[in-house]
């Protein structure tokens, strides 16, 4: 399973925290079935929003990532989620990134851009007509593909592009910016190349899942399979899941906007970080959804029921609810499901006399171990 990480140039919000939140659903699932989970997580440590920031901020680029990473480490610590065992900086991936694209350049699939705008940077594009694929995991048509791209960080009009879909591999040194040595000349990784390097050397071709936030669908997602395939003519991930975006105020949460809920902040405000997870694991992974105080209220509640259901000395039968909670998960990672059969034990539990003493340590490790809910 290859999760895309984050680009530290802020602390965690509730949209990243969604994200790592499902797919640890995913991660204890597959764990709890007795599988063994190759989990890999990059973290995009150097980039034009971290760049821009850290000029902003007067400091350095790489003491500007240090801090949110590990800030973002402490985030998915306190919110319970499983740690992967690969998790992996694009700096660090820099040689993995340039044999890839000295690869793709003896394949004739990565050129030098013919920017008369910009002579001096003919920065390297991968061909996205190498690989007739291409579009289909967003189902996209090219016109409107464009609109999505300039969106998300691409460059659809610059100049002397094959086709204006093609994505950076290889950014020239400019003044200022960080860059390391290459064959193709000093400079530093495109995005989309960063997690196609690193999911090839951590997990190989065909791998399971590719996971991500679905504003990743378009064009990350994609440029990531199409990247993949032309270098080994296998699928690259055999599925992609995408969580829905979540929002605040009628608009997603986006740095952009600055209508953020991070989680730090949260938790600096006592909130307790499991009251934050079961809130957000209250919305099924895929959709779209706004983030409220009263959803806050909600979970705490909630977190308080459980908690006193299962410090009883004895509860309802909790067979039941094992297998209802793995039934959940089974489908689609359906978390509201799973939290509903846990809500039904502990409200029967605390209502009526049970003599079954095993019910409450039961519970307890079922929710612990599936859903992440430590009580």
């Amino acid at each position: 399973m290859y999760v895309c990480g984050i680009t530290p140039y802020d602390a965690t919000h509730l949209g990243h925290a969604n994200t790592y939140v499902a797919f640890d659903l995913l991660n204890r699932a597959w764990r709890d079935a007795g599988l063994l989970v190759n989990y890999v997580q990059n973290v995009t440590d150097v980039d034009d929003p971290l760049i821009e920031r850290a000029d902003r901020d007067g400091v350095s680029w790489r003491e500007l990532a240090d801090s949110q990473i590990a800030l973002f480490r402490e985030d998915m610590e306190a919110l319970n989620v499983l740690a992967p065992a690969s998790y992996v900086g694009a700096v660090e991936a820099i040689p993995l990134i340039v044999e890839l694209i000295e690869r793709h350049q003896r394949e004739g699939i990565v050129y030098a851009v013919d920017d008369p705008a910009d002579p001096e940077h003919p920065d390297l594009y991968f061909d996205q007509a190498a690989d007739p694929t291409f579009l289909s995991l967003s189902h996209l048509t090219p016109e409107q593909a464009r609109p999505v791209f300039a969106e998300r960080g691409g460059d659809p009009d610059r100049l002397g592009k094959r086709d204006p879909l093609d994505a950076l591999v290889w950014r020239l040194e400019r003044p200022g910016e960080p860059a390391w040595d290459s064959p193709f000349g000093r400079g530093r990784p495109g995005w989309h190349v960063e997690c196609t390097a690193i999911a090839l050397d951590r997990l190989g071709p065909a791998f399971d899942v590719q996971a991500g936030g679905s504003d990743l669908v378009f064009p990350h997602h994609e440029m990531c399979a199409t990247d993949g395939q032309a270098t080994t003519d296998e699928v690259f991930a055999r599925a992609y899941l995408h969580s829905g975006m979540v929002g605040l105020d009628g608009e997603k949460m986006s740095k952009s906007r600055g209508n953020l809920v991070f989680v730090s902040a949260l938790r600096r405000e006592g909130v307790d970080p499991m009251a934050i997870r079961l809130a957000l694991l209250s919305r099924h992974y895929r959709t779209d959804w706004m983030w409220t105080p009263d959803l806050l209220v909600a979970a705490q509640d909630r977190l308080a029921t459980w908690r006193e259901a299962v410090r009883l000395d004895s509860g309802l039968n909790a067979d039941g609810v094992l297998a209802e909670v793995r039934a959940a998960l089974a489908d689609d990672l359906d978390a509201p499901r799973a939290l509903a059969a846990v809500d039904a034990w502990a409200d029967a539990s605390l209502a009526i006399d049970d003599d079954d003493s095993y019910a409450p340590p039961l519970v307890a490790q079922t929710v612990e171990a599936l859903l992440g809910v430590s009580l």
